[in-house]
């Protein structure tokens, strides 16, 4: 009798982000997440919340905003329960996050990314030389700003000019300044193919893409459509010495083996290892998970 083979789907891993000093995950529930940013209670919409909350009401109202969805309200906004400023920014691990909230739900900071950020960070400090890091879909910089913190020259690309805006806002309240990193405003996969020609090469490539977006000259992505496509062109920039590929993906009808089979596709004859595993956040009182994203991740 044939050895049976290992089942994949048993070594995709769980990682759990549980919080730190500036920021919990209070409690979950009715479609809904209790989040605390620094000493700013919100509560927000969270989809994959369709438990029971366990915190009773009483904490819900302690919640200093919360956001109803437009199934709430016709547009989308926050209620203020009590004032508080706004902005305010928070600490997140050896750098600092301005946090706002807008018309939309989205208040600058993914918490649940944490740990995959002190992954990057410890990979740059281990190589113990310089680093190119290439951060696309970079949003406010986080990944950005902890590489650069580490020692690397960073790049970061992203369509939005508000969300590059605040990345340069979220270096000057970090006192990172003076540190490499070159801001881009433009199409991820465009900018890639750019780089191709320019024969310009990464040691570490980040990707954060979402299900749909649009560039800055209106440019379509499409996450089913465009990601192979992006993915082919970021593995010719990767260069000679490269050694760390990471990929989080939200909102997506794909599993986390789905991930990990494409990245054994693009990035199998490089050596290293890869991963892929699901994003989780654990609540402060209860311990309970809370789903938040899916990865993949190449690393030599």
């Amino acid at each position: 009798m044939n050895k049976k083979e290992p089942d994949p789907i048993n070594s995709i891993p769980i990682t759990v982000a549980r919080g730190w000093d500036d920021y919990e995950l209070l409690d979950s529930g009715d479609g809904m997440k209790l989040e605390r940013y620094g000493k700013v209670i919100l509560a927000r919409p969270e989809p994959e919340a369709f438990w029971m909350k366990s915190l009773p009401e009483q904490e819900w109202k302690k919640a200093d905003a919360v956001y109803l969805s437009p199934s709430q309200d016709e547009n989308g906004t926050w209620k203020f329960h009590r004032q508080f400023l706004n902005p305010w920014d928070i600490q997140v691990g050896s750098v600092r996050c301005k946090i706002e909230l807008s018309t939309s739900r989205h208040i600058g900071l993914f918490p649940e990314q944490f740990p995959q950020w002190q992954w990057l960070h410890d990979h740059i400090l281990d190589k113990k030389h310089p680093m190119k890091v290439l951060n696309l879909f970079g949003y406010t910089g986080m990944a950005t700003l902890i590489a650069a913190q580490a020692g690397a020259q960073v790049t970061h690309v992203d369509a939005s000019k508000k969300a590059v805006s605040w990345a340069k806002t979220n270096q000057e309240i970090s006192g990172l300044q003076e540190k490499p990193v070159r801001w881009i405003v433009d199409d991820a996969l465009k900018f890639v193919k750019r780089e191709a020609r320019r024969q310009n090469s990464y040691d570490v490539i980040v990707l954060d893409p979402p299900k749909f977006g649009r560039g800055p000259n209106g440019e379509v992505w499409e996450f089913y459509k465009y990601l192979p496509n992006l993915l082919q062109a970021c593995y010719a920039i990767l260069s000679r010495q490269a050694s760390f590929f990471l990929m989080t993906a939200y909102a997506v009808k794909a599993s986390a083996l789905t991930l990990q089979r494409v990245f054994e596709e693009h990035f199998s004859n490089k050596g290293g290892s890869i991963a892929a595993g699901e994003l989780v956040q654990q609540e402060s009182h209860n311990q309970r998970y809370l789903s938040r994203a899916i990865y993949a991740l190449w690393q030599k």
